[in-house]
């Protein structure tokens, strides 16, 4: 039988599913070969030779790959239609031929579909190729780019500044939008303006409200009311005066539909809709996908197969009658930068499939699925008409002249299904308009002056920042969702109220890169290279030189840097981030001027923790220290100062709330020769910084709490908080309790029943019953039950022998069969379980997609662990 490859489990089950018994479908579980995270995996002296090294995890399945071809010598590829799917071929191509799985007579063929349905793949299979040269070079000049950047840029970031974690291509790319954004915010400096509206009824009796646009005669500018006196001027120009309508003009006009969903925009709608960051929503795309119910949700392309256009006007047609289908099809072409992937739009495979027949349990996939096939129908949907009608007032004397506008809806067209969201709220909409006619008088209800502000640039949600990257041509589509989730992992990013904001940290990196790389971190300058990749990918281009280009400014620039010292770095940060720590005082006073000696400059200065603050030049004479970032930081109490923070004394010691590298903690008294550690509690999860106090830093210090000991055998049975959370003990036997207010207030009757109920779950002391599932799911395809069960560490998904973890985030209790059986099936295959008689390819669940550098493993030591942990790649591996 051929053995048709492809990434994902799931996707391998849809498509043995549609081939049937006369193929063998296996899962290579996305990339199976990566760089190794050490320096000399590309060697620019070696004309940039490569390295590759199979994954750990990846060895078995190259191996199930191996063993089928042994039986049936041909190979057909059929990875994604992208560059990842193509490079992810090429991978398994390269690693089956080096151990000779693939001999001469061994047949090999690439195969791709935009949509896992039944007549796309046996399309597919009727048009087989070889794996494409150009994208492979594409990939590969990619990679290399991402690790050079990563592993020469990264430890010049930990040498030269504090707390750094590393550099990207993008990622750094990414952070200067936000960091400048930020700066444009506190750089702004309000105006105050004001304007007037008037609340005017119609000889009817009904009313309207206009705003005033002309005043003595002369067309108001928008800020041309700078002040209370000048509106309350305006206000008395118009009372004073009769006003009538001078004219009504209405104008037909119309509204089309947004194009179809491509990467990015699905990324910004679900954002806006839903709240859903790039990865999540990524993430349930994907699921769609191989279910077979979306096509491929990695593109940046809009326009849609001819049989999907017709598929959606007959849907459209049946649904809502043959008046909402335009006379013609609508056809959409790709304005964005760099549009490189010759792939449709993401749509629905079926277009009379709505997300009730879809039958779809997850609610992230159904939301998801929802929306896409609104916004496919809509875009084939004829356009709203609109009628916009505008009324001007003015006074018989010229002087005053205001203004109302209004709109109907004649035929609702497209919007009868879909609208789309906004990034900021409209706040001047038009209303409907009563019946008004020209010469009407128009008598005065209410007029009242409002003040307002010019407001400065919103900052970056996940969904605007998107668009900008994809505005500037900066990453590609199935970076996004990468690159927004790896600054925000780093600490250089925070999310406030779904908006993201620099961290300090962010901004040092930033600031950094900004002087001292300002070149690789060029809006213009990243673009330009992902045009140059895109010309390889395309064959118009040579990846080598390519990297030779790069490689020799961006080598050179390493090179400069080598004799910066940390004194002229920080300073020039300094003078970089002057504005946002060091504003101006409303006084005049030197801002940088020590407040406790009165004669030391302040300036940024690095902690042996690794982390930055403000202090004092004249050290060690003067100790003032603050926070790092702008002053008034010391004053917040969810802030922690370099020295940290004295919540007060017990039995002679300091107690102090510090912030270290695993997080927040307390500390009683300090490190001495006698005790160089120092008794020490971290803050369990769900204990805010800014609520620490003396009673309850002493709570965490005094851990282990004795309960009491236990009445079988006198042993005593302690209460603490440990790595997995909180918990009771007894000998060797832990039990996790829910909350952490329990550690404080269990007694001995109920810690005896917990323990026991943990002993009875492992069979030991205290019973042999065995726990009760939480929820049972029903029966395995092969053969046994399927339940979630309590666990130590956690709820899982238990089958015969086999027990799987529930993701972080899925409630136990929403668990669904289909669920635990991919769960259970992925790890029965990574234990090598013995399964039964179920298919080996079709039924395991994909993992969780994850960057290559964290797939591998590193044999060279410490250094390379850093070094793969600080300079990851900001390209995924899909």
């Amino acid at each position: 039988m051929p053995v048709v490859v492809v990434e994902s489990p799931a996707k391998a089950k849809t498509i043995n599913k549609y081939l049937g018994p006369d193929y063998t479908v296996l899962a290579s579980y996305g990339h199976v070969r990566d760089l190794p995270p050490k320096d000399g995996s590309v060697d620019p002296d070696n004309d940039f030779a490569m390295e590759w090294e199979i994954a750990a995890d990846s060895k078995k399945h190259v191996k199930a790959i191996a063993d089928a071809l042994a039986g049936d010598p041909e190979l057909i590829l059929a990875t994604d239609p992208d560059r990842e799917g193509e490079a992810i071929s090429w991978h398994l191509q390269e690693a089956l031929t080096k151990r000779k799985a693939i001999k001469a007579g061994t047949q090999v063929s690439r195969v791709t579909f935009n949509a896992i349905t039944k007549a796309a793949v046996a399309e597919a299979m009727k048009a087989p190729r070889q794996v494409d040269a150009p994208l492979v070079e594409a990939y590969l000049a990619r990679r290399a780019l991402d690790y050079l950047v990563g592993f020469n840029l990264s430890p010049v970031l930990w040498r030269k500044l504090p707390g750094a974690k590393s550099a990207g291509r993008v990622q750094s790319v990414c952070l200067r939008l936000i960091v400048e954004r930020e700066m444009e915010i506190e750089a702004f400096r309000p105006v105050e303006y004001w304007t007037v509206k008037a609340l005017l009824e119609t000889p009817r009796g009904q009313t309207f409200e206009a705003r005033l646009v002309t005043l003595g005669g002369k067309k108001l500018d928008r800020y041309d009311l700078k002040n209370e006196t000048a509106a309350d001027m305006a206000v008395q120009a118009i009372r004073s005066r009769d006003l009538r309508v001078a004219s009504v003009e209405a104008k037909p006009g119309t509204r089309n539909p947004s194009p179809p969903f491509m990467t990015s925009t699905l990324q910004q709608e679900a954002s806006r809709k839903f709240g859903m960051g790039a990865r999540a929503t990524m993430s349930a795309a994907q699921r769609l996908y191989e279910a077979g119910l979306i096509t491929y949700m990695r593109t940046d392309g809009i326009d849609m197969a001819p049989e999907a256009v017709h598929a959606a006007r007959d849907a459209i047609a049946a649904r809502f009658g043959k008046e909402y289908v335009p006379d013609s099809p609508r056809m959409y072409k790709n304005k964005a930068k760099n549009a490189q992937e010759a792939h449709e739009c993401i749509r629905p495979t079926d277009m009379a499939v709505d997300a009730d027949k879809a039958r779809i349990s997850e609610s992230d996939q159904r939301k998801l699925y929802d929306l896409i096939w609104k916004r496919t129908l809509a875009s084939q949907m004829a356009a709203a008409r609109l009628e916009r009608t505008t009324v001007e007032i003015a006074s018989a004397d010229g002087e005053v002249g205001l203004r109302a506008t209004g709109q109907v809806i004649l035929f609702d067209g497209f919007l009868a299904i879909y609208e789309e969201g906004r990034d900021e709220p409209d706040t001047d909409e038009d209303g409907r308009l009563p019946q008004i006619a020209q010469g009407d008088p128009a008598k005065k209800s209410q007029i009242t002056p409002e003040q307002h502000f010019t407001q400065p640039p919103p900052r970056y949600t996940e969904a605007t920042l998107v668009k900008r990257m994809e505005e500037l041509g900066i990453g590609r589509p199935s970076t996004y969702a990468s690159i927004v989730t790896t600054i925000q992992d780093r600490g250089y990013v925070a999310k406030d109220r779904g908006r993201l904001v620099p961290e300090d940290k962010g901004r040092l990196v930033t600031a950094f890169l900004s002087n001292y790389f300002r070149r690789y971190v060029d809006y213009d300058f990243t673009a330009d290279l992902e045009e140059d990749l895109d010309k390889v990918s395309a064959g118009d281009g040579d990846y080598k030189e390519l990297l030779r280009r790069f490689w020799r400014d961006f080598s050179a620039a390493i090179a400069e840097t080598a004799e910066l010292r940390i004194t002229d770095v920080l300073e020039k940060i300094n003078e970089v981030l002057e504005p946002h720590l060091f504003p101006p005082k409303e006084d005049g006073t030197d801002p940088r001027l020590c407040p406790n000696c009165g004669a030391g400059r302040l300036s940024m200065r690095t902690a042996r923790s690794g982390g930055a603050f403000i202090g004092c030049s004249n050290y060690p004479e003067c100790r003032y220290t603050r926070p790092f970032g702008p002053p008034g930081l010391e004053d917040d109490p969810s802030v922690i100062g370099p020295d940290g923070r004295v919540l007060g004394e017990d039995q002679g010691d300091q107690i102090t709330l510090r912030d270290g590298r695993f997080g927040p903690y307390v500390q009683r008294g300090e490190a001495t020769e006698e005790q160089p550690k120092p008794p020490r509690a971290s803050l369990p999860k769900g204990w805010p910084a800014a609520e620490m106090d003396l009673e309850k830093a002493l709570l965490l210090l005094n851990l282990p709490r004795p309960v009491g000991p236990h009445p079988e055998d006198g042993e005593m049975i302690e209460a603490g908080i440990g790595r997995y959370g909180p918990y009771v003990k007894h000998g060797k036997v832990y039990a996790n309790l829910k909350e952490v207010a329990e550690v404080f207030e269990i007694g001995m009757n109920r810690a005896v029943e917990v323990l026991a109920q943990k002993a009875a779950s492992r069979g030991g002391r205290g019973g042999a019953a065995a726990a009760k599932p939480l929820k049972e799911l029903g029966e395995h395809p092969s053969g046994g039950a399927i339940a979630v069960m309590p666990g130590r560490y956690g709820p899982y998904v238990k089958w015969e022998k086999v027990n799987a973890t529930i993701p972080k985030e899925r409630e136990p209790e929403s668990v669904t069969l289909e669920e635990a059986i991919a769960w259970v099936d992925e790890k029965a295959a990574k234990k090598g379980g013995k399964k039964k008689a179920a298919p080996k390819s079709t039924s395991k669940k994909a993992p969780a997609k994850k960057t290559a550098s964290a797939k591998k493993t590193s044999a060279a030591g410490k250094t390379a662990k850093a070094a793969s942990k600080k300079a990851a790649p900001d390209e995924p591996s899909d």
